[in-house]
């Protein structure tokens, strides 16, 4: 996984720990930088349905 362009958000900048997300081939992956081994695969559009779930504060009832 080395070779993939890892990036995390600007507002992330000075944390330790953030979410990261690379492009590849047509996925995406998203790591934890302080557990860069364990990398979860996606597709844009399920990490777009799970950003819009977020924003609209449909997840916010989960434990």
């Amino acid at each position: 996984m080395s070779q993939l362009n890892w990036r995390k958000s600007s507002f992330s900048e000075n944390q330790a720990n953030c979410v990261e997300l690379a492009a590849a081939g047509n996925g995406i992956r998203i790591r934890e930088s302080d557990e860069p081994e364990a990398v979860i695969r996606t597709t844009p559009a399920a990490l777009r349905a799970l950003i819009r779930a977020v924003k609209a504060a449909h997840l916010d009832h989960i434990p």
